[in-house]
């Protein structure tokens, strides 16, 4: 929670904020986020206008997962800027006065309690929409292997001997060829017990 009471209700006011703060649990997605407790820097600017206060900022952490491709682990550093408008609570009253009849608007309306406001979600929002979909140890990562699953950066000359399927039997047709035409090789005089 961040208190707004050194900035009063004057518009134009402004105040400047930066804090350290421990990641919240569940901030990313499955293969890449931000650990439970990890140190978040947010550069923070709070600004008095008429509805409210007007916060507007930046957040890094560490981000920590592993590569879509090879599924090694890896650790990049994530910098997310957001911006949100928490309105005075008063404020709510106004706008049913007003009220347009968009009920949408109203339900995504933040607003401010007893002068505090709560970041976690705007941070959270923001995090989410700033992670890599695909996240990858490095641009051009081969991946692996997907006959036996080996790292393809550790090898780059793996591949295997893989027959087309559809030329399977065709192969193996020519393999029992081949072991026939041993069978039948001609042997060297001498080597038959029928020829003595």
């Amino acid at each position: 929670m961040f208190d707004t009471r050194e900035l009063g209700r004057r518009p134009g006011a402004l105040k400047r904020i930066s804090r350290s703060v421990a990641a919240p649990k569940d901030l990313g997605i499955e293969v890449i986020g931000v650990r439970e407790g990890a140190t978040v820097e947010l550069e923070l600017r709070l600004e008095s206008v008429m509805e409210g206060v007007l916060v507007t900022g930046t957040g890094r952490a560490p981000l920590t997962g592993e590569c879509v491709r090879c599924l090694e682990p890896l650790e990049h550093e994530l910098e997310a800027d957001f911006q949100e408008m928490y309105s005075y609570p008063d404020a709510d009253d106004r706008s049913r006065e007003a009220d347009t009849g968009d009920d949408a608007e109203e339900e995504e309306t933040l607003f401010l309690e007893a002068d505090l406001f709560d970041l976690e979600p705007v941070l959270r929002d923001a995090v989410v929409l700033a992670l890599p979909l695909q996240p990858v140890c490095r641009e051009d990562c081969p991946g692996l292997c997907a006959e036996c699953g080996a790292r393809l950066a550790d090898d780059p000359d793996h591949h295997h001997d893989a027959a087309d399927i559809r030329w399977a039997a065709l192969q193996g047709l020519a393999d029992t060829m081949r072991d026939g035409e041993k069978d039948n090789a001609p042997r060297e005089r001498g080597d038959d017990p029928q020829e003595k």
